[in-house]
């Protein structure tokens, strides 16, 4: 069956058609749920309510468009919209001239499991921020309106995100040296 037939399957609430859907894309929107969640069970629990959410919002897909990013779309407002019902620790940014860190990667030397732990550890806002900007190309002012904090807030975020795995980056080569000095 053809994603065309099964989203106009779906869109009819046929249950079978919707386990399809959901074996067919659910990996995929899991690890995107990974990304904006806090933890490995927050993320199920995102991939499930999205999952609800595409099941009743389905009818509203035109196919204008891609089907895959429109799904990834629900994911992240959903998980977007857990993050804001939970507690919000507000700092007070100021616009200026934010300086962003370069991040000089050995593509030997750091593994995409080590990249991908650090940046689930950032502190919550900061991972969404880098997740949007960096990882899902998002720009600033959509960041904004979609997580309800300022631009500028935006962009000091990404700073912080990037300063803080700037840090971790270097934390990890200096222990690589030692062990290659040790060794």
């Amino acid at each position: 069956m053809s994603i065309e037939q099964l989203i106009k399957q779906c869109k009819q609430q046929d249950l079978k058609s919707q386990e399809q859907l959901y074996r067919l894309f659910s990996g995929k929107l899991f690890a995107v749920c990974l990304k904006y969640s806090r933890n490995y069970h927050e993320a199920e629990d995102n991939l499930q309510d999205a999952f609800l959410i595409i099941f009743d919002k389905i009818a509203q897909f035109k196919g204008k468009g891609s089907f895959e990013g429109w799904l990834k779309r629900i994911v992240i407002n959903t998980a977007l919209q857990r993050y804001r019902k939970g507690p919000q620790v507000f700092e007070i940014i100021h616009e200026e001239n934010i300086e962003e860190p370069e991040i000089e990667i050995d593509e030997e030397e750091f593994s995409l499991k080590f990249l991908l732990e650090i940046i689930q550890e950032l502190p919550d806002r900061y991972r969404m921020v880098f997740n949007l900007y960096a990882l899902d190309g998002f720009s600033h002012k959509e960041i904004a309106e979609m997580m309800q904090i300022s631009v500028g807030t935006s962009k000091s975020n990404l700073a912080r995100a990037r300063q803080i795995l700037k840090e971790k980056i270097a934390e990890k080569k200096s222990m690589n040296s030692v062990t290659r000095f040790v060794k």
